[in-house]
């Protein structure tokens, strides 16, 4: 089985890192997207591939309903956990399920979101998935968080970190991935849209950013390597304050059709 086909398991062990170091999304981006498909208090959203909930959490807070779908084990329950603390007056439910195969009813969802997870899954049988569980004129949306390396500090950090992980191949296949839903001939286009994004850290956070992906070597003289590249990197730019890593997020949306 290919390293795509079987994902799941590669998040195992990450779940804490996961949820401590890994960026948000603006809520510019989070504001587009409700106000572009058209989502409300009675609406629900469901989050595939959801991780430890950070998109659903987000959603929750600016009044969308949500359930996630996840299959690590741990993630989900990171998710769970966070969600019960989270503040929010309607947190997100979570359960296990694939964006393959959700286990929710034909026409239950007003729109589907996949937030840095659609490279994970198989394109077709995943976005066959989302059309039959969204509701005639639901919306599925991809969003992702990659690096804006036309700032030196985030070109260097990618550089470190292509150097020393497997981050190339996940690169290209999330850099092509988008394209799936817009080429798909179950959905319409309704558009492609940037927001800039960043998040700053200190040398902890910047070192857990890096481990906390699952490409990132776990041990041996390539963890090492990576960790003592990314410790010099941050004294070279934080002198003992916040670094900041720079983002683009890009959202894709398309419609359902209604008949």
């Amino acid at each position: 089985m290919t390293e795509k086909s079987n994902p799941t398991e590669r998040f195992t062990g990450l779940a804490d890192a996961y949820a401590s170091y890994r960026p948000d999304y603006p809520e510019t981006a989070l504001l587009h997207v409700i106000e572009r498909c058209h989502l409300g208090p009675a609406s629900l959203m469901v989050d595939v591939g959801c991780g430890t909930g950070i998109s659903a959490r987000a959603f929750s807070r600016l009044g969308i309903a949500v359930l996630g779908i996840e299959p690590n084990d741990e993630m989900r329950e990171k998710a769970e956990s966070a969600a019960s603390t989270g503040g929010s007056q309607n947190p997100p439910k979570f359960r296990k399920g694939t964006a393959e195969k959700t286990g929710l009813a034909d026409s239950s969802t007003d729109a589907v979101l996949c937030a840095q997870a659609f490279h994970w899954f198989d394109p077709e049988r995943s976005l066959s998935e989302f059309h039959r569980i969204l509701k005639p004129g639901g919306h599925c949306i991809l969003i992702w968080n990659e690096r804006n390396e036309a700032d030196l500090f985030t070109r260097e950090y990618g550089a470190l970190i292509r150097d020393n992980s497997e981050a190339v191949s996940v690169e290209v296949m999330r850099g092509v991935s988008g394209k799936a839903l817009l080429l798909s001939d179950l959905f319409e286009t309704v558009g492609v849209t940037e927001f800039t994004n960043s998040q700053s850290m200190d040398e902890e956070g910047l070192l857990g950013r890096a481990f906390s992906t699952s490409y990132a070597p776990r041990q041996g003289s390539r963890a090492e390597k990576l960790r003592s590249g990314l410790s010099e990197l941050y004294r070279r730019y934080g002198a003992g304050g916040p670094v900041t890593l720079k983002y683009t997020t890009t959202v894709y949306i398309a419609r359902k059709d209604c008949q």
